[in-house]
């Protein structure tokens, strides 16, 4: 194989194999095994730049094994594939930061960062699958890989939440698993094609379609917490904050929305999927899920919990921006991938130093913990400010190209409804976390000897990951036209799909 060939299964293979080798690591090896963490993510990067730079200028790479007739195995790189790619690597590398710190005195180390690595693997070898039957292979590898995660802790309360996690997604699998099988039986070997690949196939299929589609939209809805789908987030929460993040902003909630932008963009397309009436389904799907998920986040107190409901609502916009038939709205839902990934993950790993440092866990108990934690509290109040669109951040361009993508498909007489109303509910569950925050007196029940050490922050390695990604957020508002942004990789994926 040449390089072109070679560069996908190199990117899979960067995290891929650090992980299996920390695995056999001693707990002791603390500074080895740190050393293959960052080389392992630093390597990615590098080789993930390189992919950008091609595809942009439209070369081709493609990595291939032919298992058996019809059945091939396909590590291939498209715009969209790149965008979900670089997403994952650059908040691998800034999470990997965050958890040596947040590890750093814990047990089985070496067992969480081999699943780790491997759960990032699985994650890019998804984003990079060429065909359906890849894309169900490292989907089921997701699920398997970030379990032990979940149940990092071994309590009762993270073997429960673990064990929801896998009847929730282990049933998704299987239900998508269905349909790709019964999509192939119909249509033949399904490759991800941009424009999709299925309205040449005879009307007397279209109602078979149309199943083929439910069972699929609920197979990725599991990991994408589409309304009633969603009950194993909430429950998942037990997990270390870096997982917390990785699930949330990177792996599996990201997993189920690329799938569902996959399908109905490279599968069915997205004018077939319209005449199909698809696009109806799963726009009412994105909508509910995106109001139910707010008005859950007003009723918890419990911080993590608040920010998983809100993960809940935020990531059906992309599945809403994939439901708008047109060009705007295909940008607003897929920089959204993006934009909700840096905003959510700044939340998490603020959380997580909460947590750590202070002991809080709930909003109740974040009176003045702004003047306590400064740094830490002004990133997560640039990612809440993002999340309720507030201009400059990330958030906002999403929220406005999902508006204008409404008015161009003439569907503004209730999409806009729900975006304000979402809007609306996001300012009522983040604006009082930060006016504790910020405005209210803080009660004297923080540890001690912290206090006494005059130390206003935690350390390096937890507090500088949430303030680089809070800056990646507040940038891609600012610099949202600048080339290679997210917003410009998104109107050339919308070029692209629409054949513009």
């Amino acid at each position: 194989m040449n390089w072109d060939a070679w560069l996908p299964l190199a990117i899979v293979a960067s995290s891929l194999l650090p992980g299996l080798v920390i695995f056999f690591m001693r707990e002791g090896s603390h500074g080895l095994r740190t050393v293959l963490n960052l080389t392992g993510a630093v390597l990615k990067l590098v080789l993930v730049g390189v992919m950008i730079w091609g595809v942009f200028h439209e070369h081709v790479y493609e990595t291939r094994w032919t298992l058996a007739p019809g059945l091939d195995l396909v590590l291939h790189a498209d715009t969209l594939s790149v965008l979900f790619v670089t997403l994952s690597t650059v908040l691998w590398l800034v999470t990997t930061v965050y958890a040596i710190g947040y590890l750093e005195n814990a047990p089985h180390r070496s067992r969480f960062f081999g699943f780790f690595s491997l759960c990032v693997s699985a994650t890019v070898g998804l984003a990079l699958a060429g065909n359906m039957f890849t894309f169900v292979i490292f989907y089921e590898l997701l699920t398997l890989a970030t379990y032990p995660l979940v149940a990092h802790r071994g309590t009762p309360e993270a073997v429960r939440g673990a064990r929801i996690y896998l009847a929730y997604t282990l049933g998704g699998g299987a239900v998508l698993l269905l349909g790709a099988v019964w999509l192939q039986v119909i249509a033949g070997p399904v490759t991800f094609v941009e424009g999709g690949i299925l309205d040449r196939l005879p009307v007397e299929v279209h109602p078979q379609l149309r199943v083929i589609f439910l069972l699929m939209l609920i197979g990725l809805g599991v990991k994408a917490a589409l309304v009633p789908l969603h009950g194993w987030l909430p429950q998942a929460m037990v997990a270390p904050a870096p997982v917390s993040a990785l699930l949330h902003a990177v792996a599996v909630v990201k997993a189920g929305a690329f799938g569902i932008v996959r399908l109905v963009y490279d599968v069915y397309g997205v004018h077939f999927a319209g005449q199909l009436g698809l696009l109806a389904v799963l726009g009412t799907a994105a909508a509910i899920t995106i109001i139910y998920g707010s008005v859950m986040a007003l009723f918890q107190d419990n911080l993590k919990k608040r920010l998983a409901y809100s993960t809940v609502s935020q990531v059906s916009y992309i599945a809403l921006g994939t439901a708008i038939l047109g060009p705007l709205g295909t940008i607003g839902g897929v920089v959204h991938l993006v934009h909700q990934g840096v905003m959510k993950i700044t939340m998490f790993f603020s959380a997580g130093n909460y947590a750590e440092t202070l002991g809080i866990h709930k909003v109740s108990e974040m009176n003045g913990v702004g003047r306590r934690m400064p740094a830490t509290t002004l990133a997560f109040s640039v990612a809440a400010l993002g999340m309720i669109g507030i201009p400059p951040v990330a958030g906002f361009v999403s929220k406005w190209y999902l508006g204008l993508g409404a008015i161009e498909a003439g569907m503004a007489g209730w999409v806009m409804p729900v975006l304000i109303a979402s809007s609306v509910l996001n300012a009522a569950y983040f604006l009082p976390i930060l006016y504790r925050a910020w405005f209210r007196t803080a009660a004297p029940a923080w540890p001690a000897e912290h206090i006494a050490a005059g130390r206003f922050e935690t350390s390096g390695s937890l507090l500088w990951p949430p303030v680089v990604t809070a800056m990646l957020a507040l940038a891609a508002g600012l610099f949202a036209a600048a080339p290679y942004s997210p917003l410009e990789w998104a109107i050339l994926i919308a070029q692209r799909e629409y054949a513009l």
